[in-house]
């Protein structure tokens, strides 16, 4: 039976997986609830948002802290991308059937995965973490990473922030007025094209600031958009589609299952993330924090 340790490790795994996971569900959650948009190109700003870290980080690899201000460059790049294309071709689609949506989207993905190649080839890239937090903590017997430290604590105040802007402030307010009713909105004045806009753009903030944070611990490969894409959809069915906080304790239960189903499923470990959903499915489709949508 593993000791008490390993299992705080494994726990500790879990909730850095869960973090990066939030970090770019976040953005996916927020977009389909206030703009009701699956965005399968989201991914796609994540992977970009890892690529540009490290041409960044190469530009200036002279500088001895070049991974801080190679985070901050890609995530910005990635949101003025995303700000790009909801104004210039996203917004023709509103109101038309979703699957036109999804087409576009989904081709975003090819195009946007062959851009990648073409600029950066198909090698495996990396960046080294940050000597700022390059060391590690031992805690109840377990070595803990500085940087999962870090990204465990970014995470929630990450959340805390968002879910701030939205409950408390003026624009937060105009946000879920427009997820609300966009036509009574509109009609009272509101610019809601740049609502949708702004939306849009800090949704591909976050998807950019996930891909360049990853970079210290994840090999960036061509493909890897794929992967996160489809962990960032089982999060969201997970929490229920829009609902932020279910995004985030969605990202929490599946880091929380992946990191365990090792155990129980050395070679099957994602199995008992799949299992989960589909049992969430079949008995509460709109998730475990949504509502049903009418």
């Amino acid at each position: 039976m593993p000791d008490v340790s390993f299992l705080f490790g494994q726990f500790l795994g879990g909730l850095t997986t869960a973090m990066f996971l939030f970090l770019i569900a976040s953005g996916l959650s927020l977009v389909f609830g206030v703009m009701r948009v699956l965005n399968f190109a989201h991914g796609s700003f994540y992977m970009l948002g890892a690529y540009l870290a490290w041409q960044v980080v190469q530009w200036l690899a002279p500088m001895l802290n070049s991974f801080w201000p190679a985070v901050l460059a890609a995530a910005l790049g990635v949101a003025v991308l995303g700000g790009v294309v909801e104004r210039l071709l996203l917004r023709h689609l509103y109101g038309r059937e979703e699957l036109y949506q999804l087409l576009f989207t989904y081709a975003l993905v090819l195009i946007l995965g062959d851009v990648a190649k073409a600029t950066w080839g198909t090698r495996q890239l990396s960046v080294s973490r940050p000597p700022l937090l390059a060391g590690g903590f031992d805690l109840f017997g377990t070595t803990l990473p500085a940087y999962n430290l870090f990204i465990m604590l970014l995470g929630p105040l990450i959340a805390l922030a968002v879910w701030g802007m939205l409950t408390r402030s003026t624009a937060g307010r105009m946000i879920r007025a427009a997820a609300l009713d966009r036509e009574m909105l509109g009609a009272m004045g509101a610019d809601v094209g740049a609502i949708y806009t702004s939306m849009f753009v800090v949704s591909s903030f976050l998807a950019g600031l996930a891909g360049a944070l990853v970079t210290p611990i994840q090999s960036i490969v061509p493909g890897m958009d794929v992967e996160i894409i489809v962990e960032a959809f089982i999060v969201v069915v997970i929490g229920g589609l829009g609902s932020f906080w279910g995004t985030f304790w969605g990202s929490v239960i599946y880091g929380q299952v992946l990191s365990f189903g090792i155990l129980v499923f050395p070679s099957f470990s994602i199995f008992s993330v799949f299992a989960l959903m589909a049992v969430i499915l079949i008995v509460r489709p709109w998730g475990l924090f949504g509502r049903p949508i009418r």
